[in-house]
């Protein structure tokens, strides 16, 4: 059981943690909510929770909740440009539909 950066998204959290001036990694969960049923969140961590679970990618750690797991197992964030746009990208082998919009999915 995985989540995992690429090498990207690794690098702009990194860069991102060090202009925020502090933070141990960044926490990915999954919340109620949208068209499809649930949708990502994505925070800095400045405190770990006892029941974390933590996995690390070119030096960046992420934290998730058991609850969440069940649904990102296998899960790479990426960090993408296209044109003008630029975020992450969550690259999902759980999803098995999302909705037109992309902000919520059904696994």
């Amino acid at each position: 059981m995985a989540i995992t950066l690429s090498e990207a998204a690794a690098n702009h959290v990194r860069n991102f943690l060090a202009k925020r001036g502090k933070g141990l990694g960044v926490r990915l969960g999954v919340k109620t909510s949208g068209c499809s049923g649930m949708a990502y969140k994505l925070e800095f961590v400045d405190v770990v929770d006892e029941s974390d679970l933590t996995f690390e990618s070119f030096g960046v750690t992420v934290f998730t909740d058991t609850k969440s797991l069940a649904y990102l197992d296998g899960t790479e964030l990426d960090f993408v440009k296209e044109g003008l746009n630029e975020g992450f990208k969550f690259n999902n082998p759980n999803v098995k539909n999302e909705c037109g919009c992309g902000e919520s999915f059904h696994v």
